[in-house]
């Protein structure tokens, strides 16, 4: 099963194992609000947001135009990348993760910007709600069967 993930998820796996030694809980292809996918989020011991955008490649970075549109969704944001990555093209004001299918390591801690009380709030709800129903989901795939 871990042969066929594409080369960003083996790089969220690594980023989600570094983060649960923080203390983090994470979710891959979480969706805050329609229209935006974020491919790692955590759910801190203090309530704290991070999001993570894992980048396999130049063209794949390059190709993000909805990245900005993250930031209004978490305290801090990061990109997370792999030894070989140009990270000469992330911006400076930004966290960054380099990391591996294993683990990942914070070379750059992203500036904080805290989320409106409303809006944390709203999130740890999203966080949670979606966590139980994929949860459900693997223990019943087929509910009303």
């Amino acid at each position: 099963m871990f042969q066929d993930l594409t080369p960003g998820q083996r790089l969220a796996r690594g980023v989600s194992r570094q983060l649960l030694t923080l203390g983090f809980a994470t979710m891959e292809e979480f969706v805050p609000t329609r229209g935006l996918r974020v491919d790692v989020i955590g759910l801190g011991p203090k309530g704290e947001i991070w999001v993570v955008e894992c980048k396999s490649s130049r063209a794949d970075f390059q190709s993000d135009a909805k990245w900005q549109g993250y930031l209004e969704w978490c305290d801090r944001f990061f990109w997370a990348v792999d030894v070989d990555f140009p990270t000469e093209l992330l911006p400076d004001d930004t966290g960054l993760i380099i990391g591996d299918d294993y683990d990942a390591e914070i070379i750059r801690m992203a500036p904080e910007d805290k989320l409106p009380a409303a809006r944390r709030k709203k999130m740890i709800q999203k966080f949670a709600t979606d966590a139980a129903l994929r949860l459900q989901r693997l223990r019943d795939p087929q509910p009303g069967v």
